[in-house]
């Protein structure tokens, strides 16, 4: 069936929104992983201010909120998240420091150099890699720090089928060294570049299978979901097959 090839951007996004909607995390990622890259960033104190861009509800937030004194503002261009946001944040008892907003990533609501650091797990590509750093580079202080995850091709070469999906759905999708020449280039100093383990793929796949059968029942009869679950099973099916080439690398980058 041919419509299972779409990508995730082809379907409207009150269908992708509300799948997604009550989840911890809408992308690959864990607690360990936003804690590991935390450990590159120096000098965050009860007066900096840290910013996750394209937040969701937050899963990474609390955990920054729960392992720094820092002030944290999510931003998500999606009212439903950021209202999950919150309530997680009261839920943990952060919420005099850490707050979600509804923002575009396209026209931020920060000042220049308000920032210490900027943060971004599993949204990026939204705005495009490149264009991200080089927009959001103004928010940062002098020495602010930049952390991301991307996904990022392992070699150079790759089998068509795996190397079509990708460049459909992601075309800014590349290598770790042009990555990693794109951070300098935008004006940061690279201090972490590494591959998140292939373990928070596998988890997000398992927890999005629980929830593909309720939410086609959820919408009986509508096409456009149908396609869109169709969709996510051969994402799934993808990466199980082509694992060894692509994946999320976390860059972390300090504003020269």
């Amino acid at each position: 069936m041919k419509n299972e090839k779409h990508t995730i951007h082809e379907f409207d996004l009150n269908i992708i929104y509300d799948f997604f909607s009550n989840t911890a995390r809408q992308g690959p990622g864990s607690p360990e992983e936003t804690l590991k890259a935390l450990s590159f960033v120096d000098g965050l104190t009860e007066k900096s201010k840290i910013a996750d861009i394209g937040c969701g509800t937050g899963g990474q937030s609390m955990v920054l909120g729960e392992n720094t004194p820092c002030e944290i503002i999510g931003v998500d261009v999606w009212p439903d998240f950021i209202k999950q946001f919150n309530q997680n944040a009261h839920i943990k008892n952060l919420q005099k420091r850490v707050k979600g907003i509804v923002g575009n990533m396209e026209n931020l609501p920060f000042k220049e150099e308000e920032l210490d650091l900027i943060w971004s797990e599993g949204a990026i590509y939204n705005i495009g890699f490149e264009r991200g750093l080089s927009e959001w580079r103004k928010f940062l202080k002098p020495g602010g720090y930049i952390a991301v995850t991307e996904n990022t091709w392992f070699s150079e070469v790759r089998p068509a089928e795996i190397q079509d999906f990708w460049q459909k759905a992601y075309p800014e999708i590349d290598t770790i060294p042009n990555k990693v020449a794109q951070m300098q280039k935008a004006g940061y100093l690279p201090i972490a570049t590494y591959i998140l383990p292939e373990t928070i793929w596998t988890d997000y796949y398992a927890s999005q299978n629980l929830r593909l059968e309720p939410f086609l029942k959820k919408h009986n009869g509508n096409k456009m979901v149908e396609e869109f679950i169709a969709s996510q099973r051969y994402e799934a099916e993808l990466f199980y097959k082509y694992k060894a080439y692509y994946g999320y690398m976390f860059y972390i980058g300090k504003k020269i």
